[in-house]
């Protein structure tokens, strides 16, 4: 998996909020992966088409195990995708999960799970107006 700076998952946690200039870099500047999986969690069959077409399947299975499907959290877990579980689980509020992203010190992923969370919580979804 690539190694990305705090920077770039910076930019990426601030995609869910309501300025797109964030999503939009992360499209034209080298991390359209990102954007993808940005994409793909707020509700993008097209991106997850385009994570899966691009073989970035650990972001395609973060996507599902937000959504708590049981085969993309045993993908994570198959592949050593430790961080991603926990990062998934956090979103959904499991404290085990928050407590171990704490532990590790990764206050970064629990900023991320928070952001994802909270537009999940102010979202009413419809897949008519799913965009890429």
């Amino acid at each position: 998996m690539r190694e990305y700076p705090v920077e770039i998952w910076m930019a990426f946690a601030e995609t869910f909020g309501e300025n797109d200039q964030f999503h939009q870099w992360l499209m034209t500047s080298g991390y359209p992966e990102l954007g993808a999986l940005s994409s793909a969690i707020r509700g993008s069959e097209d991106a997850m088409g385009w994570l899966m077409k691009h073989q970035f399947y650990h972001f395609a299975a973060l996507d599902g195990a937000i959504d708590n499907q049981a085969g993309a959290r045993n993908w994570l877990k198959t592949h050593g995708f430790e961080i991603f579980l926990h990062l998934a689980d956090a979103v959904n509020m499991r404290a085990e999960s928050i407590q171990w992203l704490e532990n590790q010190q990764l206050e970064l992923f629990l900023l991320i799970a928070m952001k994802i969370r909270t537009y999940r919580d102010q979202q009413t979804f419809d897949y008519h107006k799913k965009t890429f």
